[in-house]
């Protein structure tokens, strides 16, 4: 879940924190939009001068809501190539409990330099780099590991990218970085979950850890179609989900998550 400070997220972070509670959660970590150096794609982060106000941002949540709800501070990095010493000096800064990686294609820097005009070799360029990001070593888990399908739905066939996918699967599952359940991916062009059944059955056979994630950029998206996300993981044979905390993955069954949520979205 992200702040105001990404310039595209309302509410504080305590307003996330009530909402989290209100659904039966026992924690969150909110992990908004890392700044960048060099000015890079600057509209959709926060600067780099606002990283303390970031973090104490967080710690007054926690300290709100402390004995009630376990509020963690983390981090959605960008994974761009040329930039890893960036994350690392970030990584190496902050005592993040969790470490999201992105591959944003639509960024205007990410398109100027990766976009020739042909979809499908834009998905596979994208492929290609998601695994390249789990190979690194400077993430604990994936982001709507199949965001790119939103570039341009009528281009998007697993049939046509499955092969590219399961080679990036191969490689991601050699590095144990867990990957992510997105469920705005509702909201977005292709309305499914990010990653869809499919690709999230390719994981699965891979036993890719999953962790469950809302991306929330409103405090009344936090913990959104969870109960759906886990009908869908255990229909492709997940038995349980991750979370991190100190950067150490946690496993927890999904029985136990189901019977935690309260207030269904």
């Amino acid at each position: 879940m992200h702040t105001p400070l990404c310039k595209h997220a309302q509410g504080d972070p305590e307003e996330y924190a009530e909402q989290a509670v209100r659904r039966g959660l026992k924690g969150i970590i909110f992990t908004c939009h890392s700044p960048m150096p060099d000015n890079w794609w600057p509209n959709v982060r926060m600067s780099p001068e606002q990283l303390d106000e970031y973090i104490a941002m967080v710690e007054r949540a926690r300290e709100a809501y402390a004995g009630r709800l376990d509020v963690r501070l983390g981090m959605e990095s960008d994974f761009f190539p040329g930039y890893e010493w960036w994350i690392e000096r970030l990584n190496e800064r902050c005592d993040f409990h969790h470490v999201l990686g992105s591959v944003h294609f639509f960024g205007k820097d990410y398109r100027e330099r990766y976009w020739k005009g042909d979809p499908v070799a834009f998905q596979r360029c994208y492929f290609g780099h998601l695994a390249e990001s789990a190979e690194t070593g400077l993430f604990d888990t994936l982001a709507h590991p199949d965001l790119v399908k939103n570039h341009s739905p009528a281009d998007w066939d697993l049939e046509v990218i499955g092969e590219d996918i399961a080679a990036a699967l191969d490689r991601i599952a050699r590095t144990g970085v867990a990957m992510e359940l997105n469920t705005s991916g509702l909201h977005k062009t292709v309305r499914e979950f990010n990653p869809g059944p499919g690709m999230l059955r390719m994981m699965c056979e891979r036993r890719i850890p999953v962790v469950l994630g809302s991306d929330s950029h409103h405090p009344g998206r936090v913990a959104s179609h969870f109960e759906e996300a886990l009908d869908v993981l255990e229909s492709v044979g997940y038995r349980s989900v991750s979370y991190f905390l100190g950067r150490k993955r946690q496993d927890i069954a999904i029985g136990e998550v189901r019977a935690s949520l309260s207030g269904g979205i």
